[in-house]
Formats: structure tokens, sequence, C-alpha cells
């Protein structure tokens, strides 16, 4: 099972968080897309942009953080991360 945890940052203090599941066949690139549309759409968000700095990091961490470079949109909060907590 794919399991994606996703945490909204402000002030070092978490502000909410979701686990989002996946069982499908899928590849993990997909899981990890389709679970990122999963947290934007509950946390009614808009889609942030992978930088090459954040695919880094995803590559090497299995953890990504997005700022506010990473979104068209102002954020109320310092950063969204998510993790990948299962495999």
């Amino acid at each position: 099972m794919f399991r994606l945890w996703a945490k909204e940052w402000k002030e070092n203090h978490m502000i909410r968080d979701m686990v989002v599941c996946d069982e499908s066949d899928d590849t993990r690139t997909h899981k990890v897309f389709h679970a990122l549309d999963e947290v934007c759409y509950a946390f009614d968000l808009s889609k942030p942009i992978w930088l090459d700095a954040t695919i880094e990091e995803f590559k090497r961490h299995a953890k990504a953080r997005f700022y506010q470079d990473n979104f068209v949109d102002a954020i109320a909060f310092d950063y969204l991360e998510i993790q990948i907590i299962e495999e």
C-alpha cells in the first residue's frame, strides 16, 4: 500500500495534515501526483509547481516542501510538506 502524508506548516507549527492511501497498480510517480491532487483539493489549494530543487529533494529523501515560490496563488502558511510514509 502506498501512503503519502501531507502537512501544512506555519511558524514551526503544523496547522493541518492528512494521509492519502493508494492501493492502485499505478506507477509511484502517478501515485504521488494523484495523492498531491487529493491534498490540494482537500486543503483548497492550487497545485504546486515542481521546481528543480523540489524534485531533487523528493528523489533524495522521499519528502518535499512546497514554499510560496511553488504556488501561483498566495498561501496562508509557510510551506506544504509531503512525505511518502509507506510504499
